[in-house]
């Protein structure tokens, strides 16, 4: 590797780093991204001009196309379709890595490996197709579920873990044959069965997972993608696919174990189990018989929140749906110009993807400073006049603290019901993405005013 591109990729890496920092806050999250791009322009750079680039044509072709269809699509993507398009980008990750290592198998170069080298090659291969396989498969059944093509409901097959466990016993033994074959015309053939076997896994790995944890799946396939990146900057002697790779994999998990813990989950429950998997007894009690709802109007709404001292608003997924948060966020401003303190309360897994709601708000303007984290909030919810929830469900749901039969019991959540009074707004009382119906809403100091959140929140606006 000459040293000129030795250093442009060095740069690149730096500057990828510096973008994780930059997306850490909300603060510096466009100065992050601003990082990340100049970064990966750099990299495509260095490596167009690499002299070892034989048909220089071919992949500027190829930058084109995918630039341009890169750029069309995020700037048609509305922001409830983003969870998925993250996951359909992942799944390309993971099969980019698994023709990587197919090819390198097919083609070993001008001159091949021998001895160690070769060994150490061809493991390389071996779990650059199999962790691609596992994300590609996996990330398309995420896309699907996100989408609403496939159920958010778990398949929870007899004996599950026991096959999980086969399968990836069988994915490891079937390596032996494979590398003791060398390059010989068997070993294709132990590639390809562990590929599909891989991809299997990946696709019984996802539908096994409940809706209420696809947000903590989102960023673990995010992590799968950089491992499977690294894997293939391996088997391509890469050193900035191997950094950008092991960046990206890494700060996925991590993010994906803040995430569990935040729901008193591990790590293990959610890939193995998750919400609404577990062996649960069931409910103590029928949505019918929970009580009766209150219905308020919106001039009703409007009247309480002028007589309020504070106001804490909870943003759900319904949210994003009727693209309500220009509405909120003007409402915002008219309580706050009246002396009214409004802060936002966050969950983890609000919405479909690790901040969502966090993202909708910021581009509607709201401020940095109100919009607070769970483990922030929870303990002012009872000093609180007024909870507004707009399209959100299983994050409030009290069930998670004390109904032992909840699928989703355990799990930390924002406690609005410590309010003076809960206003949900939603369509209707269908339930939770979890599929768990939420005695909230039977509440004595709940009130429900029904319609899409965008209108009602306009309504609001004239009103207050």
């Amino acid at each position: 590797m000459s040293g000129a591109l030795t250093i442009a990729y060095l740069v690149a890496g730096v500057l990828f780093i510096r973008s994780l920092g930059g997306l850490s806050k909300q603060e510096t999250a466009r100065q992050g991204n601003l990082f990340g791009f100049v970064g990966m322009a750099i990299a495509m750079a260095a490596t167009v001009l690499d002299p070892r680039v034989e048909r220089f044509e071919i992949m500027l072709g190829c930058l084109a196309v995918g630039g341009v269809v890169g750029a069309v699509v995020a700037r048609r993507v509305a922001m409830t379709a983003m969870p998925e398009l993250v996951a359909i980008l992942h799944s390309f990750v993971g099969l980019a890595a698994v023709l990587v290592g197919i090819s390198s198998h097919l083609d070993p170069g001008e001159d091949p490996l021998t001895g160690v080298a070769q060994v150490i090659h061809l493991v390389e291969i071996w779990i650059g197709v199999a962790v691609g396989a596992v994300t590609f498969t996996g990330s398309v059944v995420a896309w699907a579920k996100l989408r609403g093509s496939l159920s958010g409901r778990p398949l929870l097959l007899p004996g599950r873990h026991l096959l999980n466990a086969l399968v990836a016993a069988a994915i490891v033994g079937m390596g032996v044959p494979f590398v003791q074959d060398a390059g010989g015309p068997e070993a294709l053939t132990w590639l390809w069965i562990m590929t599909g076997l891989a991809s299997l896994l990946g696709v019984h790995l996802v539908m096994a997972i409940g809706g209420a944890d696809m947000p903590v799946v989102v960023s673990l396939l995010n992590s799968y993608s950089g491992w499977a990146a690294a894997a293939a900057g391996f088997v391509l002697a890469n050193d900035l696919l191997i950094v950008t790779g092991a960046l990206v994999g890494s700060s996925g998990a991590i993010l994906s174990i803040i995430m569990c813990r935040a729901m008193n989950r591990s790590i293990l429950n959610v890939v193995f189990g998750g919400f609404g998997t577990a062996d649960v007894k069931a409910p103590t009690q029928d949505a019918g018989d929970q009580g009766e709802i209150q219905e308020v109007d919106a001039d009703g709404v409007a009247d309480w929140l002028k007589a309020s001292r504070r106001v804490i608003i909870v943003p759900g997924y319904g949210m994003a749906v009727a693209r309500a948060q220009n509405a909120v966020y003007e409402l915002t401003k008219r309580l706050r110009g009246d002396g009214i303190d409004v802060r936002f309360a966050i969950h983890p897994v609000a919405g479909r993807l690790p901040g969502h709601m966090n993202v909708l708000l910021a581009e509607a303007g709201v401020p940095y400073d109100i919009v607070l984290e769970m483990e922030d909030i929870n303990e002012d919810f009872p000093e609180t006049d007024v909870v507004l929830v707009i399209g959100a469900n299983d994050i409030v749901n009290p069930g998670a603290l004390d109904d032992a039969a909840s699928p989703i019991y355990g799990m930390p959540v924002l406690e609005a019901w410590n309010a003076a009074r809960v206003v949900v707004l939603k369509r209707g009382m269908s339930a939770g993405y979890a599929g768990v119906q939420n005695p909230l809403f039977f509440h004595d100091n709940t009130y429900m005013l029904f319609g899409d959140a965008q209108k009602s929140m306009s309504a609001l606006c004239s009103a207050v």
